[in-house]
C-alpha cells in the first residue's frame, strides 16, 4: 500500500489557492448546470466540490481539445493541476495514452500536454443515476492511472501518491509540519465511504452485463434492435463529445500549409464517405450500431481493455433520450 498523507482541508485549500499562480489549477465547482470543471484562483480554491461524481466534462478535454492548429508550435505551455479526475475518467485516459503514445502513430502534442498536467484523482463517494463503473471492473476510486488520488472526510484531505511526479509534488509544496504520513494504517473512514459506493453501484447495476458479454451479444445482434433505438438518434454526436474515449478526429488543411485538428464522431452523417460517393455508414442504423461495436468489440481487441469506463454521459447527454444500459440489456436478455 503507498503512503497516505493527511493534510487539514484549510491547509489544503490555502496551498491550492497560493498554487494558483504558477500553475493553471482546474477542480470541479457547482455551476448552473450542475458540476463541472473550472479554472480556480485564491478566491474559489474553497470552491472545489470533492469525492462528488462526477464533472459533467470528461478530463480528456485536457488532452484533445475540440480544435487544435497543429502546425503552430506552442512556445510555452503553462504547467497545469487536475483536481478530481473520477477513477471513469482515469481509466478512460490510460486508453487514450494506449492510442496516441503508440509508436506507430505517436502524438507529440499529446504528449507534451500529459508531462506538462499533474492529474489528482478523487474518489467518487456518491453515484448519479447512470454511473455503471464496476460493471466494466472499474471502482469508484483510482488505485493507479493518476498521480496522486485524493480522499476526503470533509475535515482532512487524504492524498496517495502514485507516481514520482506525485510524490515530488507533495514534498515540494506541502511543509512536513502541515501532513501526517498514515503508512501502512487503514482509514475505516475512507475504505467505509468506498465500500459502500461500490456496493451502491453494484446493486443498482446487477442486472447490467459486463463488456465481454455485452461485446460478444452484440456481435450476433439482430438489425432490428438497432433500427428500434437508432429510429430515434438525431446524429448530433453529443454522446461521443462527451465520451472519455472517443477519439475519432479530422485534419482540415487551412491557408499557408496549417492543419486544424478536430474531434469528428461517427454519428455525424458522412462520416466515412469517401471520394467517389460510397459511404459504408451511410444508414443511421449501421452508423448508430458502429459506435457500439467500437466500445465493446474493435478497440477491447486491440488495445486489450476497457473503451466504455461507464460514466454514463452519454445517456445523460442524449437529446433523444436514449438510453444504452436498456439498449445492452435487451440484446443480452
Amino acid at each position: 500500500m503507498n503512503d497516505i498523507y493527511k493534510i487539514s482541508l484549510e491547509e489544503w485549500q490555502r496551498l491550492v489557492g497560493s498554487l494558483s499562480s504558477p500553475y493553471d489549477i482546474f477542480a470541479p465547482v457547482r455551476k448552473e448546470g450542475g458540476l463541472d470543471y473550472s479554472l480556480i484562483n485564491q478566491e474559489t480554491a474553497g470552491d472545489i466540490v470533492y469525492n462528488v461524481a462526477k464533472p459533467a466534462s470528461p478530463v480528456k478535454i485536457f488532452f484533445l481539445p475540440v480544435k487544435l492548429n497543429v502546425t503552430v508550435p506552442v512556445n510555452h505551455l503553462k504547467k497545469t493541476i487536475i483536481i478530481g479526475a473520477p477513477a471513469c475518467d482515469i481509466a478512460g485516459l490510460k486508453l487514450l495514452d494506449k492510442i496516441y503514445l503508440d509508436e506507430k502513430f505517436f502524438d507529440g502534442i499529446y504528449l507534451e500536454r500529459r508531462n506538462n498536467t499533474l492529474i489528482i484523482s478523487s474518489d467518487c463517494y456518491t453515484i448519479q443515476d447512470h454511473c455503471h463503473c464496476t460493471t466494466y471492473g472499474i471502482n469508484p476510486y483510482s488505485a493507479d492511472g493518476c498521480d496522486i488520488n485524493l480522499s476526503s472526510d470533509k475535515e482532512y484531505i487524504y492524498l496517495m501518491p502514485y507516481t514520482e511526479k506525485g510524490d515530488l509534488f507533495i514534498k515540494e509544496y506541502i511543509p512536513a509540519n502541515l501532513i501526517f504520513n498514515t503508512g501502512e494504517n487503514k482509514i475505516d473512514t475512507i475504505s467505509g465511504l468506498r465500500s459502500q459506493a461500490v456496493n451502491s453501484l453494484n446493486d443498482r447495476n446487477k442486472n447490467l452485463p459486463g463488456t465481454e458479454e455485452t461485446g460478444e451479444s452484440m456481435k450476433h445482434s439482430s438489425k432490428e434492435t438497432w433500427k428500434k433505438y437508432a429510429s430515434k438518434c438525431v446524429s448530433c454526436g453529443a454522446c461521443s463529445a462527451i465520451c472519455p474515449t472517443c477519439t475519432c478526429f479530422l485534419l482540415i488543411d487551412k491557408p499557408d500549409f496549417e492543419k486544424v485538428k478536430q474531434l469528428d464522431t461517427c454519428q455525424y452523417p458522412a462520416f466515412e464517405r469517401v471520394a467517389g460517393g460510397e459511404d459504408p455508414l451511410k444508414e443511421l442504423s449501421i452508423r448508430f450500431r458502429n459506435r457500439y461495436l467500437c466500445k465493446y468489440v474493435w478497440k477491447p481487441e486491440r488495445f486489450h481493455t476497457v473503451a466504455c469506463t461507464g460514466c454514463g454521459r452519454c445517456i445523460e447527454a442524449c437529446i433523444a433520450k436514449i438510453n444504452k444500459n436498456e439498449l445492452i440489456m435487451e440484446l443480452t436478455p
